[in-house]
């Protein structure tokens, strides 16, 4: 008697639900559905019950995704190398372009937060323990004339960029 296999189970054979697709891929459901609003991912087939139905490539579409995302590559840069990689054959300059440009993010962002860390040191240190009405860090938080760097003020705040 042959044994019965699920589809989330069989995900690199046979087409996966929304939930089998988000378990494989590591992307969440709702996140999925926001990829397919803005594009990167093609609208799925449904079943007469109108269940979305993921195959491999969607699934490995997804991963990808996932992966640039896990790497800050911002959804524009992401569908830019998805249509790039649409076209095996062509030279890969577009690609390292859009990576450099990311890199070069990375190192701004790597820098930002290197001078977040200091001011935060710089405010730690200055503290002398005793009251809050004396406390060097809310004082420093209070007005920023006090800070011994410009770390992003006035509106350039550092902001970690969610995945």
């Amino acid at each position: 008697m042959p044994s019965t296999v699920t589809v989330e189970a069989r995900g690199d054979m046979a087409d996966q639900t929304i939930g089998g697709a988000a378990r494989t891929s590591g992307v969440k459901v709702t996140t999925i559905r926001y990829y397919e609003a803005r594009g990167l991912l093609p609208a799925p087939p449904r079943t007469d019950g109108n269940r979305r139905l993921y195959s491999k490539s969607d699934v490995d579409r997804l991963r990808f995704i996932r992966h640039a995302r896990d790497l800050g590559f911002q959804l524009e840069a992401i569908s830019d190398l998805l249509d790039l990689s649409a076209d095996s054959g062509q030279d890969c300059a577009a690609v390292d372009a859009i990576a450099r440009a990311q890199r070069a993010e990375v190192t701004r962002r790597i820098a930002r937060l290197q001078a977040l860390g200091a001011e935060l040191d710089r405010m730690i240190a200055a503290c002398a323990g005793g009251c809050v009405s004396d406390c060097q860090v809310i004082e420093s938080l209070a007005d920023h004339d006090l800070c011994g760097s410009d770390h992003g003020a006035n509106g350039g705040a550092v902001r970690l960029q969610e995945a």
